[in-house]
């Protein structure tokens, strides 16, 4: 059904949640995974370093967690710090859609009220911008 699926990552419990349907996924359909990370751009150097060593840290952690039964190609994706999350969830869109995603996977952690309305969301954000299917994936 699905050939190739994407899954955005933080450092987080709901992105490990996440990270593991999508690897459920990808192994009961034979299909390609991508696994993504967006880190916003500072205007400090240092910061934007430290911030890249983390996501590819992270990204590593992720195909260890996939095994050695799937290949899992990664993307230390760069998002426009000054647009907060609606940086991150462009660079997320726009490399689902870049790379043909058949599915994204991402985690949520469904708030509601005034707490959404202030905070937003990720992943309501991607629900709008990308053209494919998405799973949310809660925590367990």
């Amino acid at each position: 059904m699905y050939r190739k699926i994407m899954a955005a990552i933080a450092d987080d419990d709901i992105s490990w949640n996440a990270l593991q349907e999508a690897i459920q996924i990808a192994t009961a359909n034979d299909a390609e995974l991508c696994v993504v990370h967006a880190s916003s751009t500072a205007d400090d150097d240092e910061k934007n370093r430290n911030s890249k060593q983390m996501g590819a840290d992270l990204l590593q952690r992720a195909k260890l967690a996939a095994g050695e039964k799937l290949e899992v190609e990664t993307r230390l994706l760069e998002a426009e710090g000054e647009f907060g999350l609606k940086g991150i969830s462009e660079a997320i869109a726009t490399a689902a859609t870049e790379w043909d995603a058949d599915l994204l996977v991402v985690g949520t952690k469904g708030r509601r009220g005034l707490e959404r309305l202030v905070i937003g969301s990720v992943a309501e954000q991607l629900v709008s911008a990308v053209g494919t299917s998405i799973l949310l994936a809660r925590s367990r």
